[in-house]
């Protein structure tokens, strides 16, 4: 698989599949731009090679004409234009013919952003779908293909599988690059003792990265709304807490095959979710909502991180969007602060939460991918990655 400084860009008419799905107001002001801040590096060492470069990203999920108002990349082309310091020729769509005549009177270091590549998905899912059409139409379009989107990698769209299949050369641009030598350090062989947080509501959703992890790791440390199913399946009383019903059978066959994974022994709980009145119980009762960790169960997961040597996090400990019960995912993101460590935060709501708290640069890798980071950590392969090798 080919890198992005592995082959000669001088002069030539580029696309790139950049990530920059990132979360707006209700007014459609960027709420965090880290990845289209992630991004600069790959298009800043095309505009060196003199290239004339393309954009390429969804925002979303579009399913009806509605989406089309609210999730413009309009936004993200002011943004990246005031990041680099240049003009970003919008075409306010992703294919038809403003978008050929713009590409044809392109000039070197030139960038242009193409509209939402899901709006297309509108019309029979030709995005999504990885239309054969679209994806050669727009392989057309350029020279060399840098695939430099981690966070929908793990998709086979047209924007990315598609596009490898028909142009002459592709390869993966600065960010995959980053994303993938580092998650690798989980993959491959991590120093010991390793520890692996995982948070976040669904248990479903990790099944595949606790089942392969637990063979590596040294301890897994269960908070968020996920520890109420394994609490539950232990038989604890979880109260009204959030449970993944249909996972429990898997959860206590983990707790029966593992002393690897730990459990919160304290808790904030509350009568209503949206209440900021709380109360640390150890053991919850009928009418009480498990949302957060409590402060001995911080002490708990304190006591295995300290002699860690890598740590992956993937989930908050707690409702974390209420600032109430951010107290457990705060107090982690300090202490991994202080270990020396390899510390990895796998993308979603937990990266979200690091960088919002300004822990990003304390840890030593911040994915921009949730869903892909744990498809990678699964053992899966990521289409986007097979499309390039």
């Amino acid at each position: 698989m080919k890198r992005i400084d592995e082959i000669d860009l001088k002069n030539k008419k580029v696309i790139i599949r950049v990530d920059y799905n990132v979360p707006l107001d209700k007014n459609l002001n960027i709420v965090d731009d880290n990845r289209i801040k992630e991004s600069l590096k790959t298009i800043n060492y095309c505009l060196d090679n003199n290239c004339s470069i393309i954009l390429l990203s969804h925002l979303g999920k579009v399913k009806s004409e509605d989406d089309l108002k609210t999730k413009s990349l309009k936004p993200i082309a002011k943004r990246l234009s005031e990041l680099l310091n240049r003009e970003i020729i919008f075409t306010g769509e992703a294919r038809g013919e403003i978008v050929d005549e713009t590409v044809l009177n392109m000039q070197p270091k030139d960038i242009v952003l193409f509209e939402n590549t899901r709006f297309l998905d509108l019309d029979g899912k030709l995005e999504s779908g990885c239309d054969l059409e679209l994806s050669k139409y727009w392989a057309s379009l350029a020279d060399i293909f840098i695939n430099d989107a981690f966070g929908t990698i793990h998709r086979a769209h047209a924007s990315n599988v598609g596009i490898a299949k028909y142009i002459k050369e592709s390869c993966i641009g600065f960010l995959v690059q980053k994303e993938l030598d580092n998650l690798n350090q989980i993959t491959n062989n991590p120093e010991l003792p390793f520890t692996v947080i995982l948070g976040g509501a669904k248990v479903s959703d990790k099944i595949g990265v606790i089942k392969n992890l637990v063979k590596k790791a040294d301890y897994i440390l269960i908070g968020g709304a996920m520890a109420y199913t394994f609490l539950k399946a232990k038989g604890e009383s979880v109260g009204k807490s959030l449970v993944d019903e249909d996972s429990l059978e898997f959860a206590r066959e983990m707790l029966n095959t593992t002393n690897k994974i730990i459990l919160p022994i304290d808790h904030l709980v509350s009568d209503n979710t949206l209440n900021s009145n709380y109360k640390v119980k150890e053991k919850i009762e009928n009418d009480d909502i498990g949302l957060d960790i409590g402060p001995k169960t911080i002490e708990s997961f304190k006591s295995y991180l300290t002699k860690s040597k890598t740590i992956f996090w993937n989930g908050p400990m707690g409702y974390y969007e209420n600032e109430t019960y951010q107290k457990g995912t705060k107090a982690l993101c300090e202490i991994i602060s202080r270990i020396e460590a390899t510390s990895i935060v796998g993308g979603g709501d937990s990266a979200s939460c690091v960088i919002n708290l300004g822990y990003k640069d304390k840890f030593t890798h911040v994915s921009t991918g949730g869903g892909a980071s744990l498809e990678l950590l699964e053992g899966k392969e990521l289409p986007g990655i097979e499309a390039i090798k």
